[in-house]
C-alpha cells in the first residue's frame, strides 16, 4: 500500500530554541482514516500548515503523492481536500458564487456530491455566508472541501465550536463521501469519540513527537489504566522500569499509569514486581487513555 502523506524527522520552532515539532515521523497509507491527537500547543495545526505547504519545516521532509507541498504547491493542492476551525470564508459571497469559483478550479467537480451535501444540510445557494449558521457555514467549507473528490481530505478541527449532534453529522459526511471512494482522510480533533468512532489509527503528538502510534482498535485491547497505592510506589521511577510502562501521575495520592499490555498480564506483573495489592487495572475508552497519557502535574514522571 502506498504512502499518501508522509512526515521525517520534521523539526519546525517559532521561537529559537523551542521546538513545537522536534523529530515527527510517520506516514498515512492509502485509504486510512487517521486521527491527529494531542494537547493545546502540541504541534498538530502546524504539522498540518506543514502538509499542506503553508509552512515550511526547518528540518526534516514531508511529502505529499510523493511531492514536496512547497516546491509543488499547485500539483499537490489540486488533489487535497482542506477544512480547518479557523477557516475564513468570504462573508459577503453566496454559496453559489463560492461553488462556481470551486468548479472553475477543479473541472473534476462533482455535482451530484454537490448536490448531496447542499441537500443534507439544508443549504439555499442563495444564501449569503453572513447569514449562515456556525454549522451552517462549516458544512459550506466542507462542500468546498469535497466536491471535486480529493484524494487526500485534511480536517484541522473542522467541527470545534459546534453542538454534539451538529458535529457527528458534519463527521460522518465527511467520512462517509470520500472513505466511502477509498480517498484519504488526516483529521485533528480533541473530541476523542469522533475519533473512536470514525478513525482506525490514532497519532498522538506530545513534547515535539509522536508518542504513540496505533490502531483504534489496538489502543482499546491492549492498552490499560492502572491504578496504584501510593504505599506500594514511592516513585515514578520504580514504574518506568515495570516492561510496558508509558506514563504515570499522582492524582489524590495514588498513582494512575498506563502500561501497554492487557489489564490481567499487567497486574501479575505489577504484582510480581512491586509484591503489591490493591492494583487496579482496566481497559478503557479512548478519551480517558488520553486523559491519562496527557495529563500533567508536579509530581508526573516520564521514562
Amino acid at each position: 500500500m502506498n504512502d499518501v502523506l508522509e512526515f521525517r524527522n520534521v523539526v519546525r520552532a517559532y521561537v529559537r530554541g523551542v521546538p513545537v515539532l522536534n523529530g515527527v515521523t510517520f506516514s498515512v497509507a492509502e485509504g486510512e482514516v487517521v486521527g491527529l491527537l494531542g494537547r493545546n500547543g502540541s504541534g498538530k495545526t502546524t504539522l498540518i500548515h506543514i502538509a499542506m505547504g503553508m509552512l515550511f519545516p526547518q528540518g526534516g521532509t514531508v511529502r505529499v503523492f510523493g511531492l514536496s507541498p512547497t516546491e509543488r504547491a499547485v500539483e499537490v493542492k489540486k488533489r487535497i481536500g482542506y477544512v480547518a476551525e479557523d477557516q475564513v470564508l468570504p462573508r459577503t459571497s453566496s454559496i453559489a458564487e463560492l461553488i462556481a469559483f470551486h468548479r472553475y478550479l477543479f473541472p473534476r467537480w462533482d455535482a451530484v456530491l454537490e448536490r448531496q451535501i447542499l441537500d443534507r444540510f439544508s443549504l439555499h445557494t442563495k444564501s449569503k455566508i453572513l447569514g449562515l449558521s456556525k454549522g451552517q457555514a462549516r458544512a459550506v467549507a466542507l462542500l468546498c472541501a469535497v466536491c471535486h473528490r480529493p484524494e487526500l481530505l485534511i480536517l484541522d478541527e473542522p467541527a470545534a465550536g459546534l453542538d454534539p449532534a451538529a458535529r457527528r453529522e458534519f463527521l460522518e459526511v465527511a467520512i462517509q463521501f470520500l472513505n466511502r471512494a477509498g480517498a484519504t482522510i488526516l483529521y485533528s480533533s480533541h473530541y476523542m469519540d469522533d475519533i473512536e468512532r470514525l478513525g482506525s489509527r490514532a497519532v498522538m503528538l506530545d513534547e515535539g513527537k509522536v508518542f504513540l502510534d496505533a490502531g483504534v482498535d489496538r489502543l482499546r485491547e491492549e492498552y490499560c489504566v492502572v491504578l496504584i497505592p501510593a504505599r506500594s510506589v514511592s516513585d515514578a521511577e520504580i514504574l518506568t522500569r515495570v516492561p510496558g510502562y508509558l506514563r504515570a501521575r499522582r492524582h489524590y495520592g495514588d498513582w494512575h499509569t498506563v502500561f501497554h499490555g492487557s489489564p490481567e498480564a499487567v497486574k501479575k506483573l505489577l504484582e510480581q514486581s512491586l509484591g503489591s495489592n490493591g492494583i487496579r487495572c482496566a481497559r478503557t475508552n479512548l478519551e480517558e487513555l488520553f486523559v491519562e497519557l496527557m495529563a500533567r502535574n508536579e509530581e508526573q514522571e516520564t521514562p
